[in-house]
């Protein structure tokens, strides 16, 4: 039972069903993002920054807590629900929502029956991979009552469907066929009796035998004077609780509650449709007894103070930090009416004083057959006995308060004649004003519903209203732990009548879909500052608007960053539109997904139609079946233009985009809700501090068009000169391979430039720069300065005079994305941009300010050295990366180059060390660019000449490269074999065997070139592969002999280690072989990783080792060898169809530190894989060291009874966790099954 707090404007998102009918929840929140999908709802959708997901503060029982659905979960727990205290044999005070463990935390069901046009939500749900598991919200303000506001599917009506659309019609005509009204539910009737209880029912199947009774009384907490705030609530629990009718039919199948909502309230019964034992129909029943609870309670002293105590029980049960933040959005976002002020739940001073008269008085007042509605929704297959009951049950009730003649207008106004189906006089004429014997016999009544519901006045969030501007509201607390802003607009509800409501409302829905797709792609692989982005586009039938919210959550460290992002993301789009490719790309899925719904028309749940029935009346928008539905959308989709999308798009979002100009809207409210403490490493606690002027100014900040003018660039032209000059070899300027597209060019300045002119991606391009150094330049003195260098660079984000904000919304406007990252042997910055609107202009202009006017920041260092101190101190806590640590650290002699830095290192580095060891390795000479995508030679050419031609030439490094010496341990060693024990619940293990390689281009340790090996060979072992009709290249002269031949013994050690370890002895189920081959460093290796159980893990490596060694006694056949090549040569076929490969593959091309690639690396790949030979990958087998004096192996064991813990067996060094193989973060993913 529930007192209806209204939906937790923070978590209605969480818990709406994922559709979209017209009038519906248009969102565009959400992202991650994954299972974190955002649901629209007939009511805003906000997400609080609170931390738990309990109950719903304003209102008895979560926003949804007692929806008919939630009714069949729970089997009708709680105070109202009377199936489970008959099953039970007693009965539970208090509402459905008062017992947490029967709150439901949504409906991912509904969207597959709802009957709407416009299935799924456009809501763009965006979360950052970083922020973890989200925590689900609960549902307030309102004590549990329909989901959201469900639209009718419209339909184009015959007459309509007879005027085909011609392009070339008349702006007239088609507003003639556009103002056609959609046409009604053919199965819905509606009828009302004489005295003024109107009643709806509509014969549904599904599920078989049952039917749904729902009387809504419209009455609710908006109805309460000041001293009577929460009586409607007390009254709901009274009346639901105190009627004998309805304890009689506990025991038959039947489930019940109640909820109090704004402005209803709604007593449900769910029920079978005969009674087991003698067949009767349970129908007279259950109208009767919602006849006693609605209209005839009995106000006995003893239940109203059992239920009082109910209450306030429950009140106290729901003041969690979620219900203070929903407060505190709804009283900011209604501050004009009492809406603000009047949650259902009431307040306990008030609650304490209610004698039963005071309650009775409301009663009175409010609950008569005229201010209701009854609904009758399942298998009722006899409408005309349907309807005799609902008279004889109802015909008499409050014969006493007749009095004045009753208004012939239809309570439902203008709209009664789209809602009346055509039907026979009785049942539908009294709502379409035609007379009818039923009509004649009316006897007039004295009161009527109100018009409008809820009964208050808006202020709206429209250019032409005059009003103030309100500054940002904080609501501060101790118990709220993230930042979240949320940022509303309110207008009047358009209601979906005609088909050219539909037709504004599939607009809307293309243009957020759009958003949604953008900002999800943009930050899905990037380090975005915010948690979640969420824009909703809602009807709320609860308060009588139509609501957009824009939801920003954030740490608090970056709030700023996350507001600015997402401000000018909208912006960007309102500007520029969305593409005639999007467009259309949304308009056939959501016509895909309509379609799917109308093919389940005979699914609906009656629970799924009745909500949606109440709710489409609540907002005044037509019902119509799912068939209806489909066809309109067809229908309209026709007539659809990009400009009018982007016009009407535009108009949602332009209290965000234009925010702070005069002639934009003005918010309805901006609510930041936001924590007293923060946590600071090094610091501890400190207070957040914070203030309105802040938050406005971050949403006004002025994003750059450009980051370097047309004359500051005519400027650097003049000053640098730049231009292409001859390659010293053969003193040509321009080097163009036909066979593969590879242009090649040199500049001035020392840069090299590869680029490829391809369709792959229409309109895209990607580009790669490759600075040689990496962290193999770090010394003993300099451990970590290179990779944390890169991160303080990457995280403070400054580029000259731009900020870090400015420069992510320049990247947001001109649709960039760019990463700045570094390895062993090179440093990369790479960039996505779209080819339109001077997009890769941009991404040069960005390129430029990264090298010619980089920022250092001490509080980027300080975050930097910060998360590789972190990342060190989390490697005890992973048994993957402890195991791979102490090998890496043990095979490589401990050398600190390979694994994070550890503490000790990076108390050592300063900012101006970092800077250094970075900025040294970017001299001209040393750097390479690679661009990739679908533009010209001309204006690559001139992006390339501007903007890296500028590029100060080779400036000089203070000292020349130098690499320490890098080998592998030694043998003897007690470190070969390790084990590692950490202690947990659960019993697993893993291990990693790993020995030493070449490098790609054939080098091994100590700079010794294995191709005067392979040389050595007689000519007379070299033998042509079986496919000899091809043509064929002796691999072994080729410079990538090991590149080639290590990559085919690698599919086919996987494929033995597969068959046998896992397979054939089921030591394992995950097991891998994995290839480390270095382009600049001369070493490499190989690493086998296992996951066991720590009574096979020992078996497994001694498995594994002998598939590693079994290839001299169990030789490589012919099969084995074509299949390893038409895998990879099947992978390079599909990866060349990307941009993202051709980077791969450009990568070095002109690198002095990787001498030995040249174009026919590129060119001659495929026919490399056919023409290589057994005995080519037994030579290059030779040289993979697998004996035990090379072979390192590490074990670890977690389980409760480990022998010692991790941290026992470090070495002195205590040197940083490595990355676990296959990425950081993957191990949360299930393994593939082969």
């Amino acid at each position: 039972m529930a007192s209806f707090p209204s939906p937790s404007i923070v978590a209605a998102a969480a818990a709406a069903p994922p559709r979209l009918a017209p009038g519906l929840s248009l969102s565009a929140a959400a992202v991650h993002h994954s299972s974190h999908a955002f649901r629209p709802r007939a009511s805003l959708a906000l997400r609080p920054s609170a931390t738990a997901s309990p109950a719903n503060p304003l209102r008895c029982s979560h926003r949804r807590a007692v929806t008919p659905r939630s009714r069949r979960r729970t089997q009708g727990l709680g105070a109202a629900s009377a199936s489970a205290a008959g099953i039970l044999g007693e009965e539970r005070d208090g509402c459905l929502s008062c017992f947490p463990r029967s709150r439901r935390r949504g409906r991912p069901g509904l969207a597959r029956f709802a009957p709407c046009a416009l299935p799924h939500t456009s809501g763009l749900s965006l979360h950052s991979r970083r922020s973890g598991p989200k925590t689900r919200r609960s549902h307030i303000l309102r004590a549990a009552g329909p989901d959201e506001p469900h639209v009718a599917s419209p339909t184009w009506s015959e007459a309509a469907l007879d005027k085909p659309y011609d392009p070339m019609i008349r702006n007239e005509a088609l507003e003639d066929v556009l103002d056609t009204p959609l046409p009604s539910h053919p199965k819905l009737i509606r009828g009302q009796l004489k005295n003024g209880l109107r009643y709806l029912i509509l014969p549904n199947k599904v599920p078989a035998d049952r039917f749904e009774a729902h009387m809504e009384v419209h009455v609710g907490s908006i109805d309460e004077e000041e001293d009577e705030q929460g009586i409607a609530h007390m009254i709901e629990h009274v009346a639901f609780l105190g009627s004998k009718k309805r304890e009689k039919l506990l025991g038959t199948g039947a489930r019940s509650n109640a909820y109090t909502d704004f402005h209803h309230t709604v007593f449900h019964i769910h029920s079978p449709t005969k009674t087991k034992e003698y067949g009767e129909s349970l129908l007279p029943s259950v109208l009767d007894a919602l006849n006693e609870i609605a209209f005839h309670p009995k106000f006995s002293s003893s239940r109203v103070e059992k239920e009082r105590r109910a209450i306030l029980s429950e009140l106290q049960m729901m003041n969690t930090i979620e219900y203070r933040v929903d407060c505190q959005l709804l009283q900011h976002l209604h501050s004009e009416n009492k809406l603000s002020n009047r949650f259902p739940i009431g307040l306990e001073e008030q609650i304490l004083k209610w004698d039963p008269d005071k309650i009775r008085r409301f009663h009175e007042r409010w609950y008569y057959p005229a201010n209701a509605t009854l609904y009758l929704v399942g298998e009722i297959d006899d409408i005309p006995r349907a309807v005799r009951e609902i008279e004889a049950v109802f015909e008499h009730t409050l014969s006493g308060n007749e009095g004045a003649p009753m208004s012939t207008g239809s309570p439902f106004g203008a709209m009664a004649s789209l809602f009346a189906p055509k039907l026979p006089g009785g049942l539908a004429a009294s709502l379409t004003g035609e007379r009818s014997p039923a009509t004649d016999k009316l006897k007039p009544i004295k009161r009527e519903r109100q018009a409008v519901r809820p009964p208050v006045e808006h202020k709206w969030s429209l250019p032409e209203v005059d009003q103030a501007a309100k500054p940002p509201v904080i609501f501060q607390h101790e118990l709220i732990q993230s930042f979240s802003i949320n940022m509303f607009c309110k207008i009047p509800v358009n209601q979906v009548r005609t088909y050219k409501d539909l037709r504004s409302v599939l607009m809307k829905r293309i243009f957020l879909s759009a958003l949604h797709f953008r900002i999800n792609t943009r930050y899905k692989s990037s380090n975005p500052p915010f948690t979640s982005v969420e824009l909703d586009h809602s009807d709320s039938g609860r308060e009588g608007c139509t609501v957009t919210t824009l939801t920003v959550t954030a740490e608090p460290q970056n709030w700023k960053s996350a507001i600015k992002v997402a401000v000018h993301e909208v912006r960007r789009l309102k500007e520029f539109g969305v593409t005639m490719g999007e467009m259309t790309r949304y308009m056939d899925a959501l016509i895909k997904d309509s379609e799917q719904l109308a093919m389940m028309i005979d699914s609906v749940p009656s629970v799924d139609n009745l909500d949606f029935i109440m709710e489409s009346d609540a907002l005044g928008h037509t019902v119509m079946d799912q068939l209806q539905g489909h066809d309109s959308l067809l229908g309209v989709a026709e007539t659809v233009t990009l400009e009018e999308v982007n016009t009407v798009g535009a108009e949602v979002l332009e209290f965000i985009s234009d925010f702070g100009k005069p002639s934009a809207p003005l918010p309805a409210a901006i609510v930041a809700c936001v924590p007293k403490k923060v946590h600071i490493d090094g610091v501890g606690e400190s207070s957040f501090e914070i203030c309105p002027e802040e938050i406005t100014e971050s949403m006004k900040l002025e994003v750059p068009k450009e980051l370097i003018t047309q004359s500051e660039l005519e400027d650097l032209k003049v000053q640098h000169r730049p231009s292409f000059v001859p390659f010293k070899e053969d003193d040509v300027v321009k080097v163009f391979d036909n066979e593969t597209g590879i242009t090649q060019r040199r500049l001035s300045n020392g840069i090299s430039v590869n680029y490829k002119i391809t369709q792959n991606e229409a309109r895209v391009g990607v580009m790669r720069l490759i600075v040689g150094g990496g962290r193999a330049t770090e010394d003993s003195e300099s451990k970590g300065s290179v990779i944390v260098g890169v991160r303080t660079l990457s995280e403070g984000g400054c580029v000259g005079n731009f900020s870090r904000e400015q420069v992510e919304l320049f990247c947001v406007n001109n649709l960039i994305n760019c990463s700045l990252e570094s390895n062993e042997e090179f440093i990369f910055m790479e960039f996505r941009f779209a080819l339109r609107d001077n997009g890769m202009r941009a991404a040069f202009q960005l390129l430029h300010m990264v090298l010619e006017h980089n920022v250092w920041l001490e509080d980027a260092f300080d975050r930097a050295a910060q998360l590789y101190l972190s990342y060190y101190r989390s490697i005890p806590k992973s048994l993957e990366r402890a195991t791979a640590h102490k090998l890496m650290v043990a095979m490589l002699n401990h050398d600190e180059r390979f694994v994070e830095p550890s503490p000790h290192s990076l108390e050592k580095l300063t900012l101006q060390s970092v800077k250094e060891a970075v900025m040294n390795q970017f001299v001209g000479s040393n750097m390479e660019v690679s661009v990739v995508g679908d533009f010209t030679e001309e204006e690559v050419e001139s992006c390339v000449l501007d903007y890296l031609g500028t590029v100060s030439a080779a400036k000089s490094s203070n000292k020349e490269e130098h690499i320490e010496k890098i080998s592998f341990l030694p043998s003897p060693s007690d470190l070969h074999f390790q084990q590692v024990y950490i202690k947990d619940t659960d019993e697993r293990a893993c291990a990693y065997i790993a020995g030493p390689a070449p490098n790609r281009w054939g080098f091994a340790t100590e700079g010794k070139d294995l191709f005067n090996d392979i040389r050595s060979s007689s000519a007379d072992e070299i033998s042509a592969p079986a496919n000899s009709g091809k043509t064929h290249i002796n691999v072994r002269n080729h410079p990538l002999f090991f590149g080639i031949t290590l990559s085919l013994l690698a599919e086919i050690i996987n494929s033995r280690l597969f068959t046998t370890v896992r397979d054939s002895m089921g030591l394992t189920y995950d097991v891998s072989f994995e290839l480390n081959l270095f382009d600049k460093l001369d070493l490499g290796w190989y690493v086998i990783a296992v996951t066991s159980t720590p009574s096979k893990v020992h078996k497994a490596v001694d498995a594994c080792k002998g598939v590693l060694r079994g290839l001299h006694h169990n030789k490589i056949v012919e099969r084995e060898l074509d299949r390893a090549k038409r895998t990879l040569l099947m992978k390079h076929e599909a990866e060349t169809k990307t941009n993202a490969y051709w980077l791969g593959l450009l990568a070095h091309l002109q690198s002095a530190s990787v001498p030995r690639k040249d174009i026919s690396c590129i060119k001659e790949l495929t026919t490399l894989y056919e023409s290589a030979t057994i005995e080519d990958l037994y030579l290059a087998y030779e040289h993979l060291k697998v004996d035990d004096s090379s072979l390192f192996a590490c074990i670890g064991i977690a389980g409760a009874e480990s022998g010692e813990d991790v941290n026992d067996d470090e070495p002195e060094l205590g040197l940083p966790g490595m990355v676990p193989m296959g990425g950081r973060g993957l191990s949360t993913m299930t393994r593939p099954t082969t």
